[in-house]
């Protein structure tokens, strides 16, 4: 069975899914962007959770409980800032999709909702962000995973048809 993978402009902390990343900070104590929305939308017991985690290193992953949220598990990765390229950016992007599907086995997920994990503060461009976060879900899919349904959920729709485009054209490499 190949999963089913969907790119939509939307709220992640709305997605009715089994887990939904954050892209977090290194303290996992919340910020701004998708953490804070993240952190708000699952109140208090989620920041008393990561509190106990020890922070979580770049490239790295850490599940917590959903609480208040509507997915049961939320797996927190600290994606690379982007400071030109030259310091493994693209290698710690992808170990962050890597670590997250570590953690949804974990979990026995089904079903995932990812940011665009490292494309806002940290700067990290769009463009190449998100051909390394499909090209990285797809081998992880085809890697035996158990998971059926992947959701790519975007903050507007300029970031929402980049990654549509590029899914598209990773889907047909001859175009």
């Amino acid at each position: 069975m190949r999963a089913q993978i969907e790119i939509l402009d939307g709220d992640i902390t709305k997605q009715v899914v089994d887990a939904i990343v954050n892209a977090a900070n290194r303290t996992l104590l919340g910020g701004g962007g998708v953490d804070g929305a993240i952190h708000r939308a699952a109140g208090p017991g989620l920041l008393e959770e990561c509190g106990t985690l020890g922070g979580c290193e770049t490239g790295q992953a850490k599940s917590t409980k959903g609480y208040a949220l509507p997915a049961k598990w939320v797996i927190h990765t600290v994606g690379p800032v982007w400071h030109g390229g030259s310091h493994g950016e693209e290698q710690l992007l992808a170990r962050c999709y890597r670590s997250c599907f570590a953690e949804a086995r974990k979990l026995s997920a089904a079903s995932l909702a990812f940011p665009s994990i490292s494309t806002g503060a940290y700067g990290f461009p769009i463009e190449s962000a998100c051909r390394i976060a499909l090209r990285t879900v797809g081998a992880e899919l085809e890697a035996s995973s158990k998971i059926e349904k992947v959701l790519f959920v975007c903050f507007g729709r300029r970031d929402t048809e980049t990654y549509r485009r590029a899914f598209r054209e990773l889907q047909d490499p001859m175009r």
